[in-house]
């Protein structure tokens, strides 16, 4: 069933075509990700399925009897509304009663609740009302009577994003959904939308949340659209093998251009009148020969101010805000190439421990040390700071003309911007011509240009595109100095980082060797232990317990169940593992059997722990 249909869209700003006879559609359960360098219409083309802008050519069509969400990166609320009211602005009357049902949870009102009862039960609504309050809570919106003009723009965006979600829309369109939510609340949001029916098309820069999520990916390159059937990996995989080809006959294109071009030459003034075909025919293998083929990658071998022995330290740290303890007691001191990846919760003290390095922030107690030949440059979530009427170029000269490489080398600040994706012809632009994404990108490039020995770097990839985010990976790859990076994006942690300091622990910051993903297997087994340690905890406090002897009626019946079931789940699992290994090729379909092997495992885990504490008393 077709939900969407885009038929030959084109968009022109000035001179510049962002894209040109864009035709595609969307069926109902597509889950498309749409992949393009930033500058080149993603947001663009968002606003115009959004009805926000209108195409130069073309047109969109969505199915009448569908409801169409749309969560865009500028949220606007009413200021006066509080946080329900802005969940709840559907007008249906089921939205409208199990809103009141919230509201009178909130106050407390029994009366209210006792009458709000019977219709909640007429309408069926105890399954939204669930569904309403785990993804509130997940996404930490619990102060439900906050009014929306005092929250943060990210709290806002996720309001905007749990009333979609809420309202469950039979097509949704999501731009950059991982923006301003923790690593926990993607790693929810992810499980969410993979496993709902809803169709989705989306931005984000997210490449973890794009494989998981996606079956489609939509390209714009260069202004042209390429579609591929299945998830991030599949997309790269195919876009490998389309660059390889694209090289391939460019090299022959321009062999076979060599040749024309020697014949056209050899031949005499007179003559040329009766191969006008021919002659004509060369546009079209210049055009073939000049495809752009270039792999962008940042192979810069930075000249850093050489880092002494005493590099930062910190001894005794803690800090505090009001009744809230961030971090007590906290010692580390950084080594040379010492890679650190900042994780934690929203509010957790990832922006105020960055404070403290800079010197922007003293700790309560304790202290912080730099070493006198430290060089600090911190890339932050706010970019660039005025400037807007300037050019693209004079923005990073005005940090520095030329950035020094290894053996005495040094390239121009031209040289940086290209190495960085911006091409010649929009060095002299002014930055307010420029997309959000290109500005994030030009401010990455001047905290670069400063040649730091120390970088810092808050959520670097937000709002830059893929392509860009490769980039910078290349170039902190070969970085020889300190880094730090406050981060949700986990595949960008996972690639870069050596250690990972996490703040989700009450008080301490710990500090644990490997990289995200690795640091997340490992909590996984600390909770199961910890699981294990409790059941077992409860089975030597049960047994000292002389009142019980012997399982009440629900707890048999409850064993009995457990019995029956544990083994229908272990069939399930051998044959869904006998299908992931069938089913290797087929990526989609890898996909839907992890998800489903992995709800087994986990079930089979909780079944396992209650039958060992239930089995005590049989």
């Amino acid at each position: 069933m077709n939900y969407l249909s885009i038929e030959n869209l084109s968009k022109m700003y000035g001179e510049k075509v962002l894209f040109s006879d864009l035709t595609f559609g969307l069926d109902k359960g597509d889950k498309v990700g749409l992949i393009a360098r930033n500058g080149s219409g993603k947001t663009t083309l968002l606003k115009i399925l959004a009805g926000q802008e209108v195409p130069d050519s073309g047109s969109v069509v969505f199915r009448k009897d569908i409801k169409v969400g749309l969560l865009m990166q500028d949220v606007v609320f009413e200021s006066h509304l509080t946080v329900l009211d802005a969940v709840f602005s559907s007008d249906s009357e089921l939205f409208r009663v199990v809103k009141n049902y919230e509201l009178a949870v909130l106050e407390e009102d029994q009366d209210k609740l006792t009458d709000l009862y019977d219709s909640m039960e007429r309408l069926n609504a105890w399954n939204l009302e669930n569904q309403v309050k785990e993804i509130l809570g997940k996404l930490g919106l619990d102060r439900l009577d906050a009014k929306v003009g005092t929250l943060s723009g990210g709290q806002q965006k996720r309001i905007a994003l749990a009333k979609e979600l809420i309202e469950n829309p039979d097509l949704i369109i999501l731009d950059e959904p991982t923006n301003h939510l923790d690593i926990e609340m993607i790693s929810w949001l992810e499980g969410y939308l993979s496993s709902s029916n809803t169709t989705l098309f989306m931005v984000t820069h997210d490449r973890y949340f794009l494989d998981a999520v996606t079956n489609k990916i939509l390209e714009i390159d260069n202004g042209n659209m390429f579609f591929y059937k299945g998830n991030y990996s599949y997309f790269l995989e195919k876009r490998a093998e389309r660059h390889v080809n694209i090289i391939s006959q460019k090299q022959k294109a321009e062999g076979l251009l060599k040749k024309e071009l020697e014949w056209f030459r050899r031949q005499p003034k007179a003559r040329t009148t009766k191969s006008k075909a021919r002659i004509d025919g060369i546009d079209d293998i210049k055009k073939a020969a000049s495809v752009v083929t270039k792999i962008e990658k940042a192979q810069i071998t930075t000249q850093m101010e050489r880092l002494g022995s005493k590099i930062l330290e910190f001894h005794n740290a803690s800090k505090t805000y009001g009744d809230k303890v961030l971090f007590e007691n906290f010692n580390y001191k950084f080594g040379r190439n010492d890679f650190v990846g900042l994780v934690g919760r929203n509010g957790s003290g990832k922006s105020t421990l960055i404070n403290m390095m800079l010197g922007n922030l003293q700790p309560d107690t304790g202290k912080v040390v730099v070493g006198e030949t430290v060089k600090f440059s911190l890339y932050s979530q706010d970019g660039l700071q005025g400037g807007m009427d300037q050019r693209v170029i004079e923005v990073v000269k005005k940090v520095a003309e030329v950035f020094p490489l290894k053996g005495g080398k040094s390239i121009t600040a031209a040289q940086m911007l290209e190495r960085f994706l911006f091409p010649r012809d929009t060095h002299f632009l002014r930055v307010d011509q420029l997309s959000g994404g290109e500005r994030k990108r030009l401010h990455l490039v001047q905290v670069l240009m400063r040649n730091p020995n120390f970088l810092i770097l808050d959520e670097p990839t937000n709002d830059l595109d893929i392509l860009t985010i490769n980039v910078l990976e290349e170039f902190l790859l070969s970085f020889p100095g300190c880094l730090v990076i406050a981060s949700h994006d986990r595949f960008f942690l996972d690639r870069i980082v050596k250690h990972v300091f996490s703040l989700d622990y009450a008080k301490e910051i710990k500090d644990f060797p490997g990289n995200y993903t690795q640091y997340e297997e490992w909590k996984a087994i600390q909770k199961q232990e910890e699981k294990k340690a409790k059941v077992k905890e409860d089975q030597e406090k049960t047994k000292t317990d002389k009142k019980k002897t012997k399982l009440s009626f629900n707890e048999q019946r409850e064993f009995n169940q457990i019995e029956k079931e544990m083994p229908e789940l272990e069939e399930q699992k051998v044959k869904l593992s006998e299908e992931l290994t069938l089913a290797s090729d087929n990526h989609e379909k890898v996909i839907e059997i992890s998800a489903q092997l992995t709800e087994i495992v986990d079930k089979l885990d909780e079944m396992e722990l209650r039958w060992l504490e239930l089995s005590e008393y049989v």
